[in-house]
C-alpha cells in the first residue's frame, strides 16, 4: 500500500516542471537582490520590527500571487487574451528585465526607490506592501510568468507543482530577508554583483524559449 502511495504521489507531482518553475521564478524574484534593499529599508529599526517585516513581505506577496496564479488565466480568457500572445509579451518583459540584470540597471532601480521611500518618510513603519510586497517580490515579471507556467501545464498536478515551486522560492525569499544584514557582510557587493549578472543571463535565455514558443505557436 505504501508503495502504491508513494507511486502516486511520483505521478501526480510533476519534476520537470518543478525545476523548470523553480528556476525560472528564482530568477525573476531574485532573493539575492531582494535582500539588501529589504536591508536598507529596515536598517536602524529593532530585530522585532525586521523580522515581522520580512514576515509581512512574504505573506502579502504570497497570497496576490497565488491568487493570481489561479483566476489569471481565467482573467486573461475573458479579455480575449491568448496564450501565445502571452507568452510573446511576457517573453519581452523578461527579457528586458534580465538585460537590466546584466547590465546592472534592475539593482540600480531598486536601490533608487528604496532611497526614495526612505526620503518620504522619516518613520518607514510599514514596507511589507510598498515596496517589498509589490513590486519587489510581486512584480509584473513574476505575474506575466505564473501565467506562462500555468498555461503550459499539462495536468491539474502540473499546476500544483508550478505553486510549489513558488512557495519554494518564496521561503528562500523569506530566509534571506531575516538574515539580510549578516548575508550581506558575507557576500560582499562584488559577488551579489555576479550573481545578479549571472541570473540575467539565464533569465534573457528564458524569456527568448518563451517568445520562440509564442512564434511558433501563433503560426503553426
Amino acid at each position: 500500500m505504501r508503495a502504491a502511495m508513494e507511486s502516486g504521489i511520483i505521478s501526480w507531482f510533476d519534476w520537470p516542471l518543478f525545476l523548470s518553475a523553480f528556476a525560472t521564478l528564482f530568477v525573476i524574484i531574485d532573493p539575492p537582490g531582494c535582500a539588501p534593499i529589504f536591508a536598507s529599508l529596515t536598517q536602524g529599526t529593532s530585530k522585532s520590527h525586521r523580522r515581522s517585516m520580512a514576515f509581512k513581505s512574504v505573506g502579502v506577496a504570497t497570497v496576490i500571487l497565488i491568487g493570481f496564479a489561479f483566476v489569471g488565466e481565467a482573467l486573461f480568457s475573458k479579455l480575449g487574451i491568448s496564450l501565445d500572445a502571452l507568452r510573446i509579451a511576457g517573453g519581452i518583459m523578461l527579457f528586458i528585465i534580465g538585460l537590466n540584470m546584466v547590465f546592472e540597471k534592475r539593482t540600480e532601480k531598486r536601490e533608487d526607490r528604496a532611497e526614495d521611500l526612505l526620503e518620504e518618510t522619516q518613520d518607514p513603519e510599514d514596507i511589507s506592501v510598498f515596496p517589498m510586497g509589490i513590486p519587489m517580490i510581486a512584480g509584473p515579471g513574476t505575474m506575466a510568468s505564473l501565467l506562462l507556467l500555468t498555461g503550459e501545464a499539462p495536468t491539474s498536478g502540473g499546476e500544483w507543482s508550478i505553486i510549489l515551486a513558488l512557495l519554494s522560492v518564496l521561503l528562500i525569499t523569506l530566509a534571506s530577508f531575516l538574515v539580510a544584514g549578516g548575508l550581506l557582510r558575507v557576500m560582499g557587493k562584488t559577488f551579489t554583483n555576479v550573481l545578479t549578472r549571472v541570473l540575467g543571463v539565464l533569465l534573457a535565455t528564458l524569456a527568448a524559449q518563451f517568445v520562440l514558443d509564442g512564434i511558433k505557436g501563433a503560426l503553426f
